[in-house]
């Protein structure tokens, strides 16, 4: 982008914000189609040029439309408050309502039969392990596939996770998951890598540590071996751990703490599920409709 007043708050994103480079690169597409539209004179906009611009966008979904009026929005913060302009053009501009959209997740009966691995081979045991350490700390699967050696401490029940923005954040581990992490790295994670060397924890069957698409296809088996028909992905898994925690009591700010989610607003859509699942429970209980079996007194 040419405009140097973006380049300098993308900068910002990249040093300040740390902000992921797939952030950072959707940001930037839709401030160069901003850019773009007004010649690059954006300095000086007012209320009815964002407008006319939003105008001009219209044939967008209503996610991509309310994700241009964020990115927009957060430019002329940043260009206030470092006192590049005076006022924010955006102020009083609206964002499109979104429909809500609620996370897939498993049941606890369905986590437990993907959990339920056949352990043969040493490839089932690092599966095994794996999986019993997504689904017991709710990881991102570019997480989980990023530790190291030196992220575990096994002694103290805990890894060491470097989340979004290289935010360091310590997840404790369940006892599970320490016994099959144990019996890996002990017995089986050697004869993965044969005479190769690395500091990954997970490793493929090349001696390198485990891709995201090379992750993808392991939960695509073990669903297809257990008979979940769900299409089930790494943060189906991530939902169920926050799911499942929040319906056995556990506390929301806990949770929003063990996910690494910067916002407790990002965790709370959590318990809508769990409120969404106990009126789905209710409506199908034997008594709560009058039926056949009503009798007036």
């Amino acid at each position: 982008m040419e405009n140097e007043l973006i380049n300098k708050y993308i900068d910002y994103l990249k040093y300040e914000r740390k902000l992921s480079d797939n952030t950072i690169a959707s940001y930037s597409n839709d401030l160069k189609d901003f850019e773009t539209f007004f010649n690059n004179n954006i300095k000086n906009l007012e209320y009815k040029d964002i407008q006319k611009y939003l105008d001009s966008i219209q044939e967008l979904n209503t996610r991509s439309i309310a994700h241009h009026i964020t990115v927009i929005n957060s430019l002329y913060n940043f260009l206030l408050d470092e006192k590049i302009i005076e006022e924010n053009p955006c102020t009083n501009i609206a964002s499109p309502k979104l429909p809500k959209k609620l996370p897939n997740f498993l049941t606890e009966e369905e986590v437990n039969k993907l959990l339920d691995v056949r352990l043969i081979t040493p490839f089932n045991y690092r599966n095994k392990a794996m999986l019993e350490i997504l689904y017991g700390t709710g990881l991102r699967i570019t997480e989980l596939i990023n530790l190291k050696l030196t992220d575990i401490d096994i002694n103290n029940c805990f890894i060491r996770v470097f989340g979004k923005g290289k935010k360091e954040r310590i997840v404790p581990l369940s006892d599970i998951s320490i016994k099959y992490l144990e019996i890996y790295i002990n017995q089986y994670r050697n004869t993965i890598l044969k005479d190769k060397i690395s500091d990954y924890l997970f490793i493929s069957n090349a001696g390198t540590n485990i891709t995201r698409q090379g992750f993808f296809k392991i939960i695509k088996q073990e669903c297809n071996k257990c008979g979940i028909e769900k299409n089930v992905s790494p943060h189906v898994l991530r939902h169920s751990f926050a799911t499942h925690l929040l319906k056995h009591g556990a506390d929301l700010r806990i949770i929003q703490e063990l996910l690494g989610h910067e916002d407790i607003s990002t965790t709370q859509i959590y318990a809508h599920l769990v409120n969404e699942k106990l009126k789905e429970d209710y409506q199908n209980h034997p008594r709560n409709k009058i039926g056949e079996n009503y009798e007036e007194n």
